[in-house]
């Protein structure tokens, strides 16, 4: 009896070559790369992890005669966004995956400090006010709520610790350890995914 061939299918593997992963809202994630080995017409997705686990394809590009690709989503709404390309493979080709990092998509929002003066006070969402506190004061987030803020090219993670600013239309009040790890001034806008 004579066995039946069996197929056998090369690997390919996504590498990105470059990636816009930090937008305002309303613009687009850019997502550039190629696929080997190189061939035109191959499909590559963009996709998006769900917070309820799996992924979200968000936009499609076949790849030209070098296996390049490029991929892009508009970024409407703020948040944090876990993004990979996706290759589905082919009859001769395995698929592959590539995670191309986090993408931070952002808005302006008024900011202003404080610390000084009230050190040693009771935090709205609990514990005590010192100068290494970290945390951002707001007046409708949760507490705990983790608010990635960026200013003039740092970045801070940091939790909702405490309520306010009552002041203007400020929406955050930093603590004086934020306000150092930003490198902030005294009031401004911020850049937060919030």
């Amino acid at each position: 009896m004579a066995a039946t061939p069996v197929a056998i299918k090369a690997s390919s593997s996504l590498t990105v070559r470059s990636v816009r992963r930090t937008v305002m809202a309303g613009n687009s994630i850019v997502v550039r790369g190629a696929l080997r080995p190189a061939g035109a017409g191959r499909a590559v997705s963009l996709q998006l992890a769900k917070g309820s686990g799996g992924w979200r394809t968000v936009d499609h590009d076949r790849t030209d005669r070098h296996g390049r690709y490029v991929l892009v989503w508009r970024a409407a709404r703020t948040g944090t966004k876990r993004v990979r390309v996706h290759f589905g493979g082919t009859r001769e080709l395995s698929s592959s995956r590539h995670l191309a990092g986090t993408a931070r998509i952002y808005r302006r929002a008024l900011a202003s400090w404080y610390g000084p003066g009230l050190y040693g006070g009771h935090l709205a969402c609990g514990g005590t006010l010192t100068p290494g506190t970290l945390g951002v004061a707001n007046k409708s987030l949760p507490c705990g709520t983790k608010v990635t803020l960026h200013y003039r090219g740092r970045t801070v993670r940091v939790p909702v610790v405490d309520r306010g600013p009552y002041v203007g239309a400020r929406e955050f009040d930093l603590t004086a350890a934020t306000k150092a790890k930003l490198g902030f001034g005294s009031t401004g806008t911020v850049l937060t995914t919030r």
